[in-house]
């Protein structure tokens, strides 16, 4: 039986987990990675599915990445990585028919040259005010809770009148946004199908968020894609944790973690073997994982774990790759310059499609998001081809298999209507199913690829249940560092940071009356 001791042990080899290590061997910390897969990355790889292709697994797009502060400070072009950009970053089309669908380009004048012309200055008014506040609005929605300097930024940049209509406007349905900002249907829709990307409906509050962010980003840096592959992303932080001195084993599956006095001292391994902790644990596991099965049933408040009954996970995923032997076909040309295409809903669908997943109804024509890969990265594929893949949602709680080929089936149906002769360009499709993506990956439980809903409901203070907000757990030196904790979904790292901080200050003299600060208000709200 193999036993060991390090300073910090982290559970989970995702880019979180990679950050997090990195981080705490920074700081000069004896680092553990465990992860239970045969290879590092989680929701951050790539194969080659078809012969002379490459595939993104799961994530493929990454304005986060390139945006967040945490991978920002990693340096990861001095360890291997590169990106690349599509001619344009996304379109949406319309309808089938549509042939001049809009599309973000990075020079705004191209953009605004897409739009109706009433939409011109609203545009790039938001896009002036963006360049000014993206800091601070970044550093309020990366911050644990309460952030501090990002708001006293973004008012310092705007003043209080004007910081409070951004606050209000952040907070609207995106539907309610779209109509509020813009006249015509390009610009509304660009902002709906990005809002989109996450799971909340677009006529709920504060689905506005997600949709300004990334049509902002798209026009601000774009969203690029790491060279060769999303595994080269992973490859990239591997390098980084590896040269701060942090050691990685794959293959090594933690069953538990023991506590004694309140703390952690030590992770149990699915082998038999014993891993003494001197510090701390960051755990890059989802949070029922870490909160239900891998902490003592004694060291968790009987509260807390009764508030996990009512933990949502976000829609399940259906993904299709395909490798296709020419370029897509599209109605629109246009579209045949953009690396994320949104296909298969207006405003009025958009609303239809989430009413089949909240009634776990198979939506007849899905809302989809569409990759081409090779249009971002010539690397991906032969000249004169496309690496790409569909990605959509299901109900919660249907039959995987027969649902899935159902949903894959409309999946194609769409992308035959907006590219006629698609079908006949395919070379390969694998489909992954929810099932497929949880035994991958256990933090995607069920397909679900954000760590639980983005909803108001399970966010900032109630992510992943009332009383959080931040890395800590009722365990002394036990830290959330995944996408279950604040802020959430995305590949931008800022959760492995934050729990990487909490530990930090946790383990000084000067951590400790905040580390029983925040232990004591967690035990109060989850009595």
């Amino acid at each position: 039986m193999m036993r060991q001791t390090a300073d910090a042990v982290v559970v989970g080899a995702g880019h979180n987990g990679l950050v997090a290590a990195a981080m705490l061997a920074d700081a000069g910390w004896d680092v553990l990675v465990l992860e239970a897969q045969d290879e590092p990355g989680g929701a951050v790889k790539s194969a080659s599915l078809f012969p002379g292709f490459v595939s993104d697994l799961y994530s493929a797009f990454y304005p986060l990445s390139v945006t967040s502060p945490a991978l920002r400070a990693m340096n990861l072009e001095d360890h291997g990585l590169r990106w690349s950009h599509a001619p344009a970053v996304v379109g949406h089309a319309r309808s089938p028919e549509d042939e001049e669908a809009p599309l973000i380009y990075r020079d705004v004048d191209r953009t605004i040259a897409n739009l109706d012309p009433r939409d011109g200055g609203a545009w790039a008014g938001l896009f002036e005010q963006w360049q000014r506040i993206k800091d601070p609005l970044l550093s309020t929605l990366f911050s644990p809770f309460p952030p501090v300097r990002g708001p006293v930024g973004l008012l310092r940049r705007l003043g209080t009148a004007e910081a409070l209509r951004l606050a209000h406007l952040l907070l609207l349905p995106a539907g309610v946004m779209a109509e509020k900002l813009f006249s015509g249907d390009e610009a509304r829709l660009l902002l709906l199908g990005n809002a989109m990307h996450a799971d909340v409906p677009i006529e709920a509050p504060g689905s506005a968020v997600m949709g300004y962010m990334l049509i902002m980003m798209a026009q601000d840096g774009g969203f690029p894609v790491p060279v060769g592959g999303a595994g080269q992303l992973t490859a990239a932080l591997v390098n980084r944790a590896r040269s701060a001195g942090a050691q990685i084993e794959c293959g090594r599956r933690v069953d538990g973690i023991e506590v004694h006095g309140g703390r952690a001292v030590a992770v149990h391994t699915a082998d038999g073997s014993v891993v003494r902790v001197r510090r701390a644990v960051v755990a890059d596991t989802s949070a029922p994982r870490l909160l239900r099965d891998l902490l003592p049933e004694h060291a968790v408040p009987r509260g807390l774990l009764r508030s996990l009954d009512g933990f949502v996970w976000d829609t399940p995923v259906l993904k299709i790759n395909y490798a296709l032997d020419a370029p897509v076909p599209w109605r629109s040309k246009s579209l045949g310059e953009a690396g994320t295409v949104h296909l298969g809903a207006d405003h009025h669908g958009l609303i239809r499609w989430m009413a089949d997943l909240n009634t776990e109804t198979i939506p007849e024509r899905p809302f989809l998001l569409f990759g081409q890969m090779t249009t971002a990265d010539p690397t991906r594929s032969p000249a004169g081809t496309e690496s790409a893949w569909a990605y959509t949602h299901l109900p919660r709680g249907v039959s995987d298999d027969a649902s899935a080929d159902r949903l894959a089936e409309a999946v194609d149906r769409v992308l035959e209507e907006h590219a006629p002769g698609f079908g006949a360009r395919v070379i390969g499709k694998t489909i992954q199913r929810p099932s497929d993506l949880e035994a991958s990956d256990a933090n995607l439980f069920a397909g679900a690829v954000n760590g639980g809903t983005s909803q108001l409901f399970q966010q900032l203070i109630f992510r992943p249940a009332p009383g959080f907000g931040r890395a800590e757990t009722p365990v002394q030196n036990v830290y959330l560092g995944s996408a279950g904790a604040t802020p959430g979904g995305g590949v931008h790292g800022i959760c492995g940071r934050n729990a990487a901080r909490a530990a930090l200050a946790g383990a000084g003299a000067r951590g400790w009356p905040r580390r029983r600060l925040a232990a004591a208000l967690l035990s109060r709200v989850t009595r």
